[in-house]
Formats: C-alpha cells, structure tokens, sequence
C-alpha cells in the first residue's frame, strides 16, 4: 500500500489532539501536475487536510477493523489542492484503536499511542513521478481539541485555533505487525442534516433541543460569546419525566464541550458521534431565547450507503416502522454494523446482523460494506480456532465477558452469521464474490459446531444466548426464554449446514458437499427425535418461537408443517396476536404463519399497536426500532432493565417480511435476476408497494384492494423475469409495465 511512508506518532505527548504536519514542494522542470493521489491511515482516528482544506469529507478514517491482521487505508484525489509548496496535516483522535471500549471501561484496547501514515502520488504532465510521505522530518501541534472518546464526546477550545502553534517533533514508529490494505466497504460520512425542531426550558430549567427525530452523529454550532466560557451539550434519545433520559447509556457521557473564542466560532465533533435526538444545552450566550433564533444543526452520519429498496402502504403506522427500520439500519451502519450507536458497547454482534442482513440488503446496497465487515469475521475465527466471536472486530477477547455469557464459544444465530451473512448478500447483489470469500469461515464453523453437538446430534451443550429478549423474560434476565436453546441451537445448525450445501454447489466445491450433507441430514433427524411429537401434532417444546424456526428453517414434512402451522396460529391468538417471540424467533414468525395458511394471523400479528408489539413503539413515538419490545413503558419512563436502547435495527427484521410477502417482491435467484411477484393482501391494508433498485435496474410492485380484487402493476426491467402469482393469476412476465387484477383468497397459503 506504501512504498516509502513511514508511520509517524508524536515523539512526547501533546496536549489533546495531535496534529502531524510535513511539507513538499513539486520537483520543477516537469511541466503542470496531472494528478495527485494521497493514501492515508493512522492507529486511531485521522482527518487530512492539505493546504487547510480537508481532502475530503469522509469520517472516522480507517474506522474499525481488527487492528490486530488489517488496518484500511483511505485513497483520494487531491490534485486540485495542491500547490507548489504544500503542507499536509493530519489530525489524530482516539476513535476505536485508543479510546473507550465496551460497558466494562476499557480504554487503549489496541495500543497506547497513536499514529499515522500518508503518502502522495504525483504525475506531470512529461510523465514524471514524484511520492512524498510522512518521514521523521515531520513535526508535531496540539489541535484545538482537547479531549476526545467516540462515547464520552469531544471539546474543543476555539481559542486554540488563533494561536502560533508550538511545533514538536515526531518519531518514526516501528510497527511490521500493522498490516495495511484497501477499504472494500464504503467510507463514513455525512448524509444529512436536521435543524431544530422545538426547544424549551425543562423542568429542572435546562435548556431542552429536539431535533425531531433519533439520528447518530453530532450537532454542529455556531456561537459567539465572551473568550473562555463554555457551551456544553448532553446527548439522550428519550425524554424521562421532562429531562433527557440518560440512563440508557450507561457510563457513556455523550457529553460534547465547546470553549468558546470571544468570536464567531463554529464547532464540529467530527471525532465522536452520538446517538441522540435531544440535547441538553448548558452554557448557550443568550439562553433559551438565542437558542431558538438558530445556531444549532444536527449531523446524521453513517457509510456511504446507495438506497436500493423502498416501501409504502396504507396504513400510516406501518409506514413509519418502515421508515424506523431505515434510519436504525444508518445509525447502526456507521463503519461496521453495530448493535446499537448511543450507550458503552456499539460493538459488531454478530447475532444483530445475522438475522437483519436480508433486510438490510434489500434496503440499500451493502454488498461491500458487508464484505467489509465479514473479512474482520474471518481473520478473528481463523485465530479462534475456527469460533466466530460474539462480537466482531473482538474486543471482548481482550476486555472479558460477563460470567452469565460464558464459557466463550460457538453460539447459535450469533455464530452463524459467517454463513446467514454471505447468503443474504449474495441473494441481493448477485456477487459471487462474497461466497468465496467466505466458505472456509463457513466449513471451519460446521466442523467446529459439530465437535460441540452431543451424542444425540443435538447441539444443546455449552453457552447460547437462545431466543434471547423474549418479552415475557423478566428485565434483569434477557436470556430467560420459552423456547429451549438445544431447539434453537439445533435449528439453526440445521440451516447453516442446508445454507451451505448450497452454498458449496454455487462454488463447484463438490469435494466438501457430502460432508455438509451428512452434517444436514444428521442434525434433521436428531432435531425431530428430539422435538417432534408427530402422534401429539405439537412440538415437545410448545412456543412461538420454536414452531417458527421448525417450520421456517424447513425442519418438519408437508403434514408435520400443516400442524405446526395450527399450533402456532393458535399460540399467536392466546397471546392476543401480541409479540410472544425473541431474537430468535421474532424475523421468521411471520413466515412461519403467512407460509402455513395463516396470513390472517399474521396480518393481525402485524398490526398489533398494543406491546410488545412491532408498533407500538411507532404509537409511543419512536422514529428507530427499539431493543426491547418495551424500551418505553405505556407510562413513559424507561425500562427498568439495564440494558435497553432506542435504536437496535434487529428487530425490524419484520421488513423484510413486509417487502417479499406483504408487498409482494422477492428474488428466486440470485441478484434479483428471476424474481417472485405474490403480494399478500392482509385486513387494514388497503395498497401496498415496494421497489428494489437491482443490478438490472429497477423492479417495482404495486397493489391496490378493492373489495376482493386486488389491481396489481408490476414493472420489469430488461434481464429480469418474473413469476407473477396473485390468485388464479399465474404468469411468467419480462420486461414492462404490466397490469393485471385477480381475487385474492387471503387464507390460502402461497
């Protein structure tokens, strides 16, 4: 990635953010620059500017890899900022590589000091080539940072900025072990901006700012106000009882300060990022009149992700959990998909994405942020002796886990995102590229869970989180489900091992098919012997969620599914069509009915508005999906239990639902190449739509009710073919617009 860069770190320790700057002048007699290249990366957190402009307006560069086997290295065009004596500065935060880690307290995880590297490629026009890049000959000044932790916050001293900085030197670091490559993934970036929507004085008499909706990223300010004092603003998602509720967040402060110069100064904490939709503002010159004239701008940040899929329907609610589902799925999309953005964890659990991918795929194009991030979860598993962590990059392995989530090993869902990961993108996009990458991760995850299975076949030993935050857990205990963790272990060993049979026969990988035949066969046999009481037509472990996955993951017959189908349907209506499901089994409980001959139920499931329920957190307020089904209690305080946050997307794995049945768009092959159109009308919904921009361009469905006729219009690009079924409508359509009606019989099963 470099040829002569070195990585440089401050020689003695700066006062707040260090700033490494070197200077370059162009080698003469070659004529005008034709192109300007700079590569880039840091231990840490970097932002580049040449000549005192950023080289661009990417965030958080290299983000987070595991720093151990891989650390990204940013690439941008710069011609247009050079000249012919440049300077180049680079300032360093703490980010991931130095500052707080998880809700245990750790700190400087990866290293104890920061540092970076650049280099700059220049071609003229007689086709000379001159590089520069950093060396020892650089030095070093505090920036006007002070402080700064991506969960405590920034401040920043404007006061700094007008100041003759005082140069200090910097030293070559000698560092073989960091190991240097490309982004595959898509930076970090803005993508929005929100201005204040209300502001007011709170009970207590702080100044309360309502940015209208949970956004992750950071406020912009502009202010004056006398030389020294200080602007500080507190972050929260929620209000409780009238101020911000900061409870969730644990021991993270999300606390940014600004001291201000005695000018106009303007303020961005581009060096930590914050989930939030209130601020709590101490300090603002003027109070709560000035805030109000202005000065304040939330920034929402995440990857630079391409939005591929869309949805809408009748029914305002069911909209708004859509667009909840969007808006976590950025906030939690910020380098590396995360559990949750605001409180002391934001880790890469592998159980989140695991059952989320498919939506996420539909919702934007995540083909190589996933890539990305799946790289991490095989260099980690390939020095784990094939385990694929809890949490990626794995940081726990340095920091320790909770005794309750011990011993550390291979678990179900969370394990087996290295096989539900890979499948899901490679569903959307088509790119063989991700499965490749991938099936070792895939073989050495089977061989390592079949060593963990009992004599039974059953994978019911050692630690599972299980169908973890079903509803009826109590607060404290979010492991404590209905359903049995050998079922779901179980269960999900069976369609890892059946994903990736498939998988192997994509690739021509013949000589590993049986193996995972064998794995697949035998773990179907021991699943039914074990749970299946076929004289009884119930499963012996008698929940939502287990009846769910059985018959979702393809685990029962034709008969047995009919049944299983009853039973579930009936356990739903006990519930009063009310959430019953956890982690586990809350993304495919809506398939499992729609797929046994109960959309009825699963319409009502749906719709429900009383908790826990999908929307009830809408009719509550929320603009994200929740972590638990009852975040927010009916009375408007928090949660009682620990661990609660107001923007986890795994959840709203629902939409994916809503998109392939409900709407009525789904792929039959990879890349969206030949495609299912089946929209499945339920009670309330009146109309429904959906979109998906694929690599052929983009395919759309669109389905209004009236009475019991049902008016569709489907939109085909060329290269895509698709199955139209809609009642008797039985069709194989290219390329158009097409439209058709047909009566629509909801009880019948697709």
């Amino acid at each position: 990635m470099f040829t002569t860069a070195r990585l440089i770190s401050p020689a003695t320790p700066v006062d707040g953010a260090p700033t490494l700057v070197g200077r370059f002048a162009l080698d003469p007699g070659h004529g005008a620059l034709v192109r300007a290249t700079l590569r880039y990366s840091a231990l840490g957190i970097v932002e580049a500017a040449l000549n005192g402009a950023r080289v661009s307006d990417d965030l958080l560069t290299p983000g987070w890899s595991s720093y151990e086997w891989r650390v990204r290295v940013a690439e941008t065009d710069v011609t247009a900022l050079v000249e012919a004596e440049s300077t180049l500065e680079l300032t360093l935060g703490n980010g991931w590589y130095r500052g707080s880690l998880t809700w245990m307290g750790a700190t400087g995880v990866y290293g104890d000091r920061l540092a970076a590297i650049a280099e700059v490629d220049l071609v003229f026009t007689d086709g000379h080539k001159q590089v520069w890049a950093s060396d020892a000959s650089w030095s070093v000044h505090a920036a006007d940072t002070v402080k700064d932790d991506l969960y405590h916050g920034q401040t920043i001293d404007a006061r700094r900025r007008g100041a003759a900085p005082v140069a200090a030197e910097v030293e070559v670091i000698d560092a073989p072990s960091v190991h240097f490559e490309p982004y595959i993934g898509p930076s970090v970036a803005p993508v929005e901006t929100l201005p204040v929507r209300d502001a007011w004085l709170s009970p207590a008499g702080r100044v309360i700012v309502d940015f209208g909706e949970n956004l992750v990223g950071w406020v912009r300010a502009e202010v004056a106000g006398p030389a020294g004092s200080t602007v500080t603003l507190r972050h929260a998602e929620v209000l409780e009882r009238g101020e911000i509720g900061i409870r969730p967040l644990r021991s993270a402060r999300a606390t940014d300060r600004f001291v201000l110069s005695g000018s106009a100064d303007v303020f961005e904490p581009r060096f930590t990022f914050h989930g939030f939709r209130y601020v709590e503002v101490d300090g603002w010159p003027g109070g709560l009149d000035a805030v109000r004239r202005g000065g304040l701008e939330a920034v929402r940040i995440s990857s630079r992700l391409r939005r591929t899929g869309t949805f809408s329907s009748s029914d305002p609610l069911l909209n708004q959990l859509h667009e909840n589902v969007v808006n976590s799925t950025l906030g939690n999309f910020v380098d590396l998909p995360t559990d949750c953005p605001q409180r002391d964890e934001r880790l890469g659990w592998t159980g989140d994405i695991a059952v989320f991918a498919p939506t996420s795929a539909y919702l934007f194009d995540v083909d190589d942020f996933l890539r990305d991030w799946l790289r991490d979860v095989s260099v980690e598993q390939q020095h784990q002796g094939g385990v694929v962590p809890y949490v990626v990059p794995d940081v726990l392995k340095y920091v320790g886990v909770p005794q309750d989530i011990t011993p550390v090993d291979s678990t179900a869902v969370w394990s087996d995102a290295i096989v539900w990961v890979p499948w899901a993108v490679w569903m959307a996009s088509g790119d063989v590229r991700v499965l490749s990458e991938n099936v070792e991760g895939m073989l050495s995850h089977l061989r390592h869970v079949s060593s963990l299975v009992s004599e039974s076949g059953l994978w019911d030993r050692g630690f599972q989180f299980g169908d973890w935050l079903d509803p009826d857990a109590p607060p404290e205990d979010p492991a404590a489900a209905k359903a049995d963790r050998g079922l779901v272990a179980t269960a999900c060993l069976y369609r890892s091992a059946d994903l990736a049979v498939r998988v192997v026969e994509v690739l021509g990988r013949w000589d590993v098919r049986s193996e995972l035949e064998h794995l697949r066969d035998a773990t179907r046999r021991a699943f039914r012997e074990a749970y299946v009481d076929p004289g009884e037509q119930r499963l012996r472990n008698h929940c939502e969620t287990s009846y769910a996955l059985a018959i979702a993951f393809g685990l029962l017959d034709d008969e047995e599914r009919s049944w299983a189908g009853d039973r579930l349907a009936e356990l739903v209506e006990a519930s009063g069509h009310r959430i019953s499901t956890g982690f586990a089994g809350t993304p495919y409980v809506l398939d499992a009915l729609s797929g046994t001959g109960h959309l009825d139920t699963a319409g009502r499931l749906l719709l429900q508005r009383e908790c826990p329920s999908w929307l009830y957190p809408v009719t509550m307020g929320a603009t994200t999906i929740w972590e638990r089904w009852d975040s927010m209690l009916p009375n408007g305080t928090i949660n009682p239990g620990e661990m609660t946050s107001f923007n986890h997307y795994a959840l709203g794995a629902v939409a994916d639902w809503m998109h392939r049945e409900l709407a009525g768009l789904a792929p039959l092959e990879p890349g969206y190449s030949r495609v299912r159109v089946a929209p499945r009308p339920i009670d309330g919904i009146d109309d429904a739509s959906t979109s998906y921009d694929s690599v052929h361009g983009r395919i759309a469905v669109a389905w209004r009710r009236e009475g019991a006729t049902v008016h569709l219009e489907v939109t085909v690009p060329p290269g895509v073919v698709a199955e139209v079924r809609l009642g008797e409508v039985d069709a194989e359509i290219g390329a158009g617009v097409h439209r058709l009606s047909a009566e629509f019989a909801p009880t019948v099963a697709v």
